[in-house]
């Protein structure tokens, strides 16, 4: 069984909560991933090192514990041969690690150089965090500034920005802060972000009645069926939504099935009803199969 968390800086962790507790908290405080099993005799003397150096530091890092017997995609993941394995989350990504159960000194010194006190954009971002709206953007405009090249200041200035849509200046703006970084290297949030820009640029300028008679006329007019779906999405009619897409894949299979395919996942972390994103997830499995 998983450990009882002890202190809210140090907290157990599972597969299924791995994104959220360790690679995105990762972007506002390091995050030290013990990977450990309770057969594990050296595990069991590293554990209250770093649960005591979780509280001296204050904050500075907290510890996530990974009972990795119990949590075996993480341990794939990592491509985990040996435990105890401790690995150190920053902006998102692992930056060091050791194995072993080492002594509290040698902990210590593994960690000081990552634990520097933050810099003024990380100090305007934790600002920004409790700040009115128009504050918080003017607070992590300036942090952007200072450093253009942080990722946890430009996600969460775009997240600012796109709460504003469809507003035209405020999606460029978060358009312009996302597109530095690759597709194939973004995180949930950044991807979840794009998700939401993309989907206030559809904008279908022909009425749901019109694109109905096109689609009565010719079943095989896809772009009516993707402007229709875009307008029942933007009146919050996402069972409509993936209606008409997965209508889209189950008649095409070329290039619109694949599109169509696409735009149903991508909105699927837009649609706020969990219990029609599972149905529609299985038809889009059983459609596609």
């Amino acid at each position: 069984m998983n450990e009882t968390v002890a202190t809210p800086l140090a907290f157990d962790v599972l597969d299924a909560d791995f994104e959220t507790a360790v690679v995105q908290r990762s972007h506002d405080v390091p995050v030290l991933l013990d990977c450990w099993a309770p057969w594990c005799a050296p595990c069991r003397s590293l554990k209250p090192v770093l649960e005591r150096l979780a509280a001296a530091y204050e904050g500075r890092f907290v510890l996530a514990k990974l009972n990795s017997d119990e949590n075996p995609q993480v341990a794939a993941l990592l491509g985990l041969r040996s435990i105890p394995l401790v690995v150190l989350f920053k902006g998102g990504v692992p930056v060091d690690q050791f194995n072993g159960a080492l002594s509290e000194s040698q902990v210590r010194a593994f960690l000081e150089p990552h634990l520097q006190l933050p810099s003024e954009a990380e100090q305007l971002r934790r600002e920004a965090r409790g700040a009115a709206e128009d504050v918080a953007l003017a607070l992590l405009r300036r942090a952007h500034g200072l450093d253009p090249d942080d990722a946890a200041v430009r996600s969460d200035l775009a997240e600012r920005l796109c709460a504003r849509l469809p507003d035209a200046d405020a999606a460029a703006e978060a358009r312009q802060l996302l597109a530095p970084v690759p597709e194939a290297l973004r995180d949930d949030r950044q991807r979840a972000l794009q998700a939401r820009l993309d989907f206030a640029a559809l904008q279908p300028s022909a009425d749901a009645d019109s694109l109905r008679q096109r689609i009565a006329a010719n079943p095989r007019d896809h772009a009516a069926r993707f402007d229709l779906a875009a307008l029942h999405a933007h009146g919050g009619d996402f069972e409509a939504a993936f209606d008409a897409l997965l209508e889209i894949v189950l008649r095409d299979k070329a290039d619109a099935r694949e599109q169509a395919r696409a735009r149903i996942v991508e909105w699927f972390t837009l649609c706020p009803d969990a219990l029609l994103v599972d149905r529609a997830r299985r038809r889009l499995a059983m459609y596609l199969n």
